[in-house]
């Protein structure tokens, strides 16, 4: 992966944004393309996310657990886990599905930049 030596310098990363919050996936993509990645959505629905990754697989996929009209992400995150591709899960809730065993990570809102570093740090690991 192209973060794989510096997680903080994502150059060349395609990292895919599924949240449905505007502020919320407008700071990520800010904070992933301030860095050199390719960002690709946000979408705030898994259908949209399906049509993204159907395009071309990202290399890593952010993804909130509750999506727009309350559609829960749990079978898109199995479906991007069986594609084999690295999920850090955003959520507010406090407990989660065992789909989120297939994440790299789990970040609660509100998460701080230094956490979200140590996110990608560990798809480095994986």
């Amino acid at each position: 992966m192209p973060f794989e030596s510096d997680p903080s310098q994502l150059a060349g990363a395609r990292l895919l944004i599924v949240e449905d919050s505007w502020e919320i996936s407008t700071q990520l993509k800010t904070f992933f393309e301030s860095r050199g990645a390719e960002v690709v959505g946000p979408v705030a629905t898994a259908n949209d996310a399906r049509r993204l990754i159907s395009e071309g697989t990202p290399d890593i996929a952010l993804v909130d657990i509750n999506l727009r009209t309350n559609e829960l992400s749990y079978e898109l995150i199995d479906e991007m886990h069986a594609l084999q591709i690295p999920i850090i899960v955003i959520t507010g809730f406090a407990n989660t599905s065992p789909a989120t065993d297939k994440a790299v990570a789990v970040l609660q809102k509100p998460f701080t930049e230094a956490e979200l570093l140590a996110a990608l740090r560990s798809v480095k690991r994986r």
